[in-house]
């Protein structure tokens, strides 16, 4: 039952996916250095953007086309699905982010990460923080999410997964056939299934707590008011234990506002990294 009530959970991490990888991917160029695969778009200071489950590079979209035009917008095509299973969890991909950082020799990232992403984003940089200048975080687990309630549905049981798809969004209407379909489709696929459970179990287990208070980094954090997967205590819970930490909500938005909000996101967070780089005022 544990292990359903984790898989259930993940049905919300995974409805952030809006197109499939393949069909983003023919927008960008995917660049490949040794075993990694990524997206390079810009020049200037890196942006360094951690998908959630399944590599969802729509959700990113309208953040890459906006600021490559002032960035080095990196998008690493993480490796959910591929690794063995006993490196299927959080610490497996956040070493697979320090090994992508080592190989690139990116310096003076701003890291940015959604849900699952944002956790990876979170354990890299309480081990590694050297290549890191700022932490951005939205709809990120690492301390608490929601639970997607105790039964477990007949594989063939549609409406219910559309009800849960749903869930994920201030509008429902986001949800539509097309996203659902691929909902379904995943979690009637018995071998994703076994990695989202794995993933799923591994975040559980890595609840970071008073960790937090060591990350040195200037952290933004942007939070749907909305989110009923990670609901805005979580994101308060978040600015009390990080110590440089600012903290907006966006009204009417959900777990990904990044994809629902994306011109108003973009806003606060071109916002916060503006402000990084201009000189201290002297009193």
């Amino acid at each position: 039952m544990q292990q359903t009530a984790d898989f259930l959970r993940q049905i919300d991490y995974f409805s952030n996916q809006r197109e499939s990888i393949e069909k983003t991917a023919m927008d960008y160029e995917i660049k490949q250095q040794d075993k990694f695969k990524f997206i390079e778009e810009g020049t200037g200071e890196p942006l360094m953007l951690l998908h959630g489950l399944f590599g969802a590079l729509s959700n990113f979209k309208p953040l890459i086309e906006y600021f490559k035009n002032h960035y080095k917008v990196v998008v690493p095509m993480l490796p959910l699905l591929e690794m063995d299973i006993l490196h299927t969890s959080v610490g497996g991909l956040a070493k697979f982010v320090h090994k992508f950082l080592e190989a690139r020799d990116y310096k003076g990232v701003n890291l940015l990460g959604n849900s699952l992403g944002g956790h990876v984003g979170l354990v890299h940089v309480l081990k590694h923080p050297e290549r890191i200048k700022s932490l951005i975080l939205t709809g990120s687990s690492g301390l608490f999410e929601n639970g997607m309630g105790d039964s477990y549905p007949k594989r063939g049981d549609y409406e219910y997964i559309k009800k849960k798809t749903e869930l994920t969004f201030y509008d429902p209407k986001i949800a539509d056939k097309e996203l659902v379909d691929e909902v379904y489709g995943i979690v009637n696929s018995r071998m994703k299934a076994i990695k989202i459970i794995a993933l799923a179990k591994s975040a559980i287990r890595n609840n970071l707590g008073e960790e937090l208070n060591g990350i040195k980094q200037p952290t933004l954090l942007v939070w749907g008011n909305n989110d009923s997967i990670t609901p805005p205590f979580v994101a308060k819970e978040f600015n009390k234990l990080i110590p440089n930490s600012e903290l907006h909500f966006i009204d009417k938005c959900g777990h990904a506002p990044m994809m629902e909000v994306p011109d108003e996101f973009n806003a606060i967070l071109h916002k916060f990294l503006k402000k990084l780089n201009e000189p201290a005022t002297v009193a």
